[in-house]
């Protein structure tokens, strides 16, 4: 049976017995107790709270009286089904008034993330026929014997000690290892060890990296549109946030841009436009940043999804005086449940982003890392990204025909690959309005006003990803979607 933990309070208002009958009926209501779920015996709840067995007894004679236990011979009380029926439930004894009026946590909140507004996902999308939502992985691309045989042998006794002791203070040396061998320099950086943090996902690194360098007095850029998720952030620690415009080749280069003591920036793959910043922007960014004094945070997601042309050189890589902060991400391509990123920075900023991530989590979990260091030594991550390329171009060419064929001019075809296509509807469209028709035909697209920041922004963009859509799902979907924008 259930071990089930009472607390009752002997100097309370209210007697033992109405204690105990209204911590059992919160509990079956609050769904804590399931439906048939054995409860413990009057013996063993009395001597668990240390009252006598008659004042157990009568508690729940009171709560089989009302419906919300049964009882059964030689097996004890169960929960009944009558509880927790759709229909009317049973009676509820009445509950005593708690003395006092409890606390005004809202007034002793410093700040109200909960309040902010963030993209939102159906948990569920898997059921939806039509799933053009960013972020998530097609599962039948993902080399799970390769994945599992990687986790066997990180929870081996061989590495016991790599995984099962804290070491806050470092990190998985293979894994870092891997990430200074192999994925930075595909985009030109090097670095030394010390200079490399792995943090749980790239959010993990923008917020450790906002904590460190953003004051109240701090003046931070960002792209409009731009990564919705950082803004919040940035939010949280100032109101000095400049949103910078992007054009056709990023971030643009203006006296806001000048004004800023921190600017974070997407050149790679801008989010969410999609567009490539080329070399002689990257250039005179850089330029600027030195001039002005400026620190770069370069967020380079997506970085090992570029099928499409020539990889252009990070930002990081150009970088000659140490001002621009590398953040990447394993998740993209491995899977976003994995939370695995890492930032790259000088070593005196990796020390103090190491000190605060201790006391937020200390560190990432050491099996974690110790597989995915094992999948990328043993070849299974570029043999992935091989894999991944061939599906996405094709996805990526059969979504470009479907959007020229159902919804012509709405989209520029992205010059870098990626995952996703940035739609522009005709004026006057609500994408937000559109997600909620197309979500009932079964298609999922993601509204565009969320990666705005400026209080009046268009409403007509919106995001359609390829990653998690099989191919043969993309052109049926799109034209529902077409139908929905035509009306």
């Amino acid at each position: 049976m259930r071990d089930w933990l009472v607390h009752i309070r002997r100097n309370e208002h209210a007697s033992l017995q109405t204690q105990i009958r209204e911590a059992l009926v919160a509990a079956i209501l609050d769904g804590q107790l399931a439906r048939e779920e054995p409860i413990p015996s009057t013996r063993k709840m009395a001597k668990s709270l240390g009252v006598s067995r008659n004042t157990v007894v009568l508690a729940y004679q009171g709560l089989l009286d009302d419906g919300y236990l049964v009882a059964r011979e030689r097996s004890g009380y169960f929960v009944s089904e009558k509880a927790l029926d759709s229909g009317s439930p049973p009676k509820q004894p009445p509950k005593q008034a708690a003395p006092g009026t409890g606390i005004d946590w809202a007034s002793r909140l410093t700040m109200q993330p909960a309040e902010q507004t963030n993209v939102s996902k159906p948990l569920d999308w898997q059921s939806y026929p039509y799933p053009f939502i960013y972020g998530q992985v097609d599962h039948t691309l993902f080399p799970l014997a390769e994945w599992r045989d990687c986790s066997r042998q990180a929870l081996g006794k061989k590495w016991l000690g790599s995984w099962t002791n804290d070491t806050w203070a470092h990190d998985d040396p293979l894994l870092v290892e891997q990430i200074r061998r192999r994925i930075l320099p595909r985009r030109g950086i090097m670095a030394n060890d010390d200079e490399i943090l792995i943090t749980l996902g790239a959010q993990n690194a923008l917020y450790l990296l906002t904590t460190l360098l953003v004051g109240a007095q701090t003046r931070v850029g960002m792209e409009e549109p731009g990564y919705p998720d950082v803004r919040n952030i940035f939010n949280l620690r100032t109101a000095n946030v400049a949103l910078l415009p992007v054009d056709e080749r990023g971030l643009v280069p203006s006296e806001a841009f000048d004004d800023c003591d921190l600017v974070f920036t997407t050149p790679s793959h801008q989010f969410p436009t999609t567009v490539t910043m080329p070399l002689e922007r990257r250039m005179e960014l850089l330029k600027r940043a030195a001039k002005h004094d400026v620190v770069i945070i370069e967020d380079d997601y997506e970085f090992e999804t570029n099928y499409v042309n020539e990889p252009c050189p990070a930002l990081k890589s150009l970088d000659d005086d140490g001002r621009v902060i590398y953040v990447g991400s394993l998740s993209k391509t491995l899977f976003p449940g994995l939370r695995l990123g890492f930032l790259v920075a000088p070593k005196n900023i990796v020390a103090e982003a190491r000190a605060l991530r201790r006391l937020m989590v200390r560190h990432a979990p050491n099996n974690n890392q110790r597989t995915a260091a094992l999948f990328l030594s043993l070849g299974h991550h570029d043999t992935l990204i091989r894999r991944l390329h061939r599906a996405y171009r094709t996805r990526w060419e059969i979504m470009g025909d479907a959007l020229k064929q159902s919804l012509p001019d709405a989209s520029r075809v992205p010059s870098f690959g990626g995952t996703s296509f940035w739609v522009k509807g005709p004026q006057g469209l609500d994408s937000d309005e559109l997600g909620k028709q197309a979500a009932a035909k079964g298609v999922l697209i993601e509204p565009g006003r969320i990666t705005f920041g400026a209080a009046e922004a268009p409403r007509n963009f919106y995001r359609l990803a390829f990653s998690s859509i099989a191919e043969q799902k993309i052109e049926p979907g799109i034209r529902i979607l077409s139908d929905l924008v035509r009306r």
